[in-house]
């Protein structure tokens, strides 16, 4: 794989960052309308919230991987 200059490799930094910062937004949302639900006894919406939650942790997962091997 190519070598990606440091001043091409800012911009992509930056994207994953606000990426991951949106993810971790959404994230926090998900989990005040889960525990709303909760609190109102309605238990429909537990595993369905849980499976969204692990597709945010895993693509959260998957740009901190991305970015290791960048800097690699």
């Amino acid at each position: 794989m190519q070598r990606i200059p440091r001043q091409q490799r800012a911009p992509i930094v930056i994207a994953i960052l606000c990426i991951v910062i949106t993810i971790v937004v959404m994230q926090l949302w998900l989990f005040t309308a889960t525990m709303d639900a909760y609190l109102r006894r309605d238990a429909s919406i537990l595993v369905p919230a849980a499976a969204a939650s692990l597709v945010c942790l895993a693509l959260n997962v998957g740009l901190l991987l991305h970015l290791r091997r960048l800097d690699a």
